[in-house]
């Protein structure tokens, strides 16, 4: 999916909303655990509450993986079940040698035809590089996220001016263009927004950390929109855990339809 296309879709749905499915076998309701597939069952129906209101998914890989063969299957399953008008991120956190990073590329890309996945920037740009060699589809970058320990390294004031975050920004510009290239802003750095706009103003930045993390989506919306929108928020437990009964993705539904709602609000007074 192009620039144009995404764009096209937060128009359609007055949305810019993207539902993160960190789906935990612990956590969702007890009458799916006797499924054959918990964790596709639950996103399944998810999905089909959502899909109204929501422009992306984003499946957190880790999620997944840790039930082996089972968890890939389900996460196969799930994206394949994903309707094509949707944005799907694979939240993937890779990075590394150029021929691995090849190799991580063609897994999502190819293999499972993502859109995007997140991108570690720590190992520079011949790790990232691999991932921009795919037509219309996108590196999410790393910029500056919202857990407790992203100040250890993020924050960090080079002696050349500026936070090492900002570099990052500034420095991968070189590697790839706004039509290839998002950047991870956690929603609790919302007063950092406006001076991440002067630095990339045209690309698309993917926010986490709206609702249960307590990010603040007017804020965001405030100082991160341009006018292509260039947002995705993402909420994951917020929607996906509102209710654990029978009824969880009628509840989901409404939760979205909520954000979705406000969501309108902010791209008819901002972009």
């Amino acid at each position: 999916m192009n620039k144009a296309q995404l764009f096209d879709q937060i128009k359609a749905k007055s949305s810019y909303l993207c539902v993160g499915l960190d789906t935990d076998i612990h956590k969702i309701p007890e009458h799916l655990k006797k499924a054959d597939d918990p964790l596709f069952e639950f996103n399944k129906q998810i999905i089909d509450a959502t899909i109204d209101y929501a422009v992306a998914y984003k499946p957190n890989i880790a999620f997944y993986e840790a039930h082996g063969l089972k968890g890939w299957e389900s996460l196969m399953k799930t994206i394949e079940y994903i309707p094509n008008e949707a944005f799907i991120i694979a939240d993937a956190k890779r990075g590394d040698i150029g021929n691995t990073s090849r190799m991580y590329a063609r897994a999502f890309f190819e293999e499972m035809n993502c859109d995007a996945v997140t991108v570690a920037p720590y190992m520079g740009e011949d790790s990232v590089k691999p991932f921009l060699d795919f037509p219309d589809k996108w590196v999410i970058l790393l910029a500056l996220t919202s857990n407790a320990g992203g100040k250890d390294f993020q924050n960090l004031q080079l002696q050349s001016g500026g936070e090492v975050y900002e570099k990052v920004l500034e420095k991968s510009q070189e590697w790839g263009s706004d039509d290839q290239m998002m950047y991870v802003v956690g929603a609790t750095k919302a007063q950092a927004l406006t001076n991440i706009r002067k630095i990339v103003p045209n690309h698309f930045l993917l926010v986490p950390g709206v609702g249960a993390q307590g990010g603040s989506l007017s804020e965001v919306s405030e100082y991160g929109m341009n006018r292509e929108c260039g947002l995705l928020v993402n909420s994951s437990r917020g929607i996906i855990y509102a209710d654990s009964t029978e009824d969880f993705a009628r509840v989901a539904g409404q939760e979205a339809s909520n954000i979705q709602q406000e969501m309108y609000n902010y791209l008819e007074k901002y972009c």
